[in-house]
């Protein structure tokens, strides 16, 4: 045998034996391999081909959360890291190894809005009146997805104990969180750290919470996919409240798939919170498993056209999206509701919310150990000290304004004209939009989710920024004051490169439907883009790991 054939056949068969050495040898970068705008299920697959491992994939988020979210545009979406997440995802790795997958989500990083109780992490709600508040156990909806197997990866920033009063994601604790499509813009409220989070792939999706327009208001402006879920479908224990009429944890994704595998793990009657029991029978196991592209065909939706007439970029994105769902075969018809409907702030969710926010917040207050705050008083007492007042972040005023008309309107919670709304005009709202539904015959509403686009920081003034609407989340109380489901979904992007989504909004437990159409939608319009002030970029993982 010659030297050469000698050679040849030596490094053939070192090269047989590289190739059949296990893939968990291989760095997720010489896979070539990187979660970048990946789906649940597209991550979750690839962990079954050992093509990465969950411990790399929390090492990648990390250091896109380092990179744009502590340093280069400084996004500021996140308020706490969890420590234990490597070792986390390390244990899970071995678990898929040895015994196989708790679920959809197991070994999958995401991150969680910040009033929502994750054992180990202080819940703050943003408030530097609870930055050493740890909770004594998980939120019901924590458990519930760490029992298929997700990682908490972050905390994340939001308004204040989950009210805006003029400064959209800002807190004393961690102070404002950034629009990642445009710096010069908001991301809504409160749930902005989500929001900005999942849209700047800092994890696969998000947490928030929804009052009046929480969870759809950020989705709607960072390019999401945002669930309000009907009043019960999803527990509350474990979570700030500010109204518990009003109150729900909904999913933040970049896609309908996503929001819908979450909301299906979310989804659960739970002893600890009374609303959940009228859910019981209405749970769907898998919100995503019969997502319907052709939803749209010969479906009927109501416009509702007391929305629109905030921002012309925003009426017409929405305008091409109803001409895009009735090309796809949707029959459409206008819809109007009444004054108490189209108002519903005014009338129903501010003044529920400012006479529940006392009792509630104290009872939750409760729950945490002795040296943390137990009144509304005392957390009003830490921020107007002089120590919090001469802060970098010092509690916004509005905040502390509303914390005092709390104080004010406690009382009404005994009244009869405070029963009268809970129990007569809430009911009025639900009747009324079953009665439209039932009349027109419709599978869904549909409208702006937001009358006009992303706001102005608080902080500077960016002069593009136009709204004429009185109030650019009118439409957001409706599905608030009723209990009822909204789905909302990117359509568009106007030309300071904000995104605009549009709500399909239906009646009690109809989230499949509207999931459905939501789906039908984004499946042909395909209208999400990427931020550019978070874009791609590789990690070096063979470094991260040694």
């Amino acid at each position: 045998m010659s030297k050469t054939t000698y050679l040849f056949k030596a490094l053939f068969i070192v090269s047989l034996i590289v190739l059949m050495l296990p893939l968990a040898g291989v760095s997720a970068k010489e896979k070539q391999f990187d979660p970048f705008e990946m789906s649940i299920s597209e991550i979750s697959e690839a962990l079954n081909r050992k093509e990465i491992t969950s411990e790399e994939l929390v090492e990648i988020y990390l250091e896109r959360i380092n990179t744009y979210d502590q340093q280069g545009p400084k996004i500021n979406s996140i308020i706490s890291i969890n420590k234990q997440a490597i070792k986390t995802a390390k244990q899970l790795d071995k678990e898929r190894e040895k015994s196989g997958t708790r679920g959809k989500l197991h070994g999958i990083p995401i991150v969680v809005k910040d009033n929502i109780d994750v054992k180990g992490m202080p819940t703050t709600g943003g408030s530097v009146a609870l930055k050493n508040a740890y909770p004594k156990e998980d939120a019901f909806v924590i458990k519930k997805l760490k029992d298929e197997g997700a990682i908490i990866l972050a905390k994340t920033n939001m308004s204040e104990l989950a009210a805006s009063y003029g400064r959209l994601g800002y807190s004393s604790l961690g102070g404002l969180t950034l629009n990642p499509y445009n710096l010069n813009r908001d991301a809504s409220g409160s749930s902005s750290g989500s929001a900005a989070a999942v849209a700047s792939n800092f994890a696969v999706f998000g947490l928030g919470t929804d009052t009046s327009a929480s969870v759809r208001g950020p989705a709607n402006v960072t390019g999401l996919v945002g669930i309000r879920p009907t009043l019960g479908l999803v527990s509350r224990s474990g979570v700030i409240p500010s109204s518990l009429n009003f109150d729900t944890v909904g999913p933040m994704a970049r896609s309908v798939e996503d929001a819908a595998i979450a909301l299906s793990v979310l989804a659960g009657v739970d002893k600890h919170d009374d609303k959940t029991l009228s859910a019981k029978e209405h749970i769907v196991k898998d919100y995503s498993k019969s997502l319907d592209s052709t939803a749209l065909q010969n479906s009927k939706i109501g416009i509702a056209v007391d929305f629109f007439g905030g921002n012309a970029e925003v009426d017409k994105i929405t305008n091409d999206a109803i001409e895009k769902m009735e090309k796809m075969g949707a029959e459409v018809v206008p819809v109007s509701f009444s004054e108490i409907v189209q108002y519903a702030w005014t009338p129903i969710v501010g003044p529920v919310n400012d006479a529940d926010f006392k009792s509630d917040f104290e009872d939750y207050l409760k729950q945490l150990p002795k040296n943390q705050p137990k009144t509304l008083e005392e957390i009003i007492k830490i921020s107007e000290s002089p120590k919090v007042l001469n802060s970098a972040t010092p509690v916004n005023p509005g905040r502390i304004a509303g914390y005092k008309t709390a104080l004010e309107q406690a009382d009404f919670k005994d009244s009869e004209e405070y029963n009268k709304i809970v129990y007569e005009d809430m009911p009025a709202v639900r009747n009324e939009l079953e009665s439209i539904v039932k009349k027109e015959e419709l599978d869904a509403f549909v409208f702006p989710t937001m009358s006009c686009p992303a706001s102005s920081r608080f902080d500077q003034e960016d002069p593009t920024y136009v709204c004429e609407a009185y109030d650019t989340y009118a439409a957001s109380y409706v599905a608030s004051a009723a209990g009822f489901p909204e789905v909302t979904v990117p359509a568009g992007t106007t030309k300071e490169d904000v995104p605009v989504g549009i709500s399909f909004m239906g009646l009690a437990f109809s989230e499949q439907s509207l999931l459905n159409l939501a789906y039908s939608f984004e499946q042909e319009v395909q209208a999400r883009t990427l931020p550019e002030t978070t874009p791609y970029f590789e990690v070096d993982l063979d470094s991260k790991l040694k």
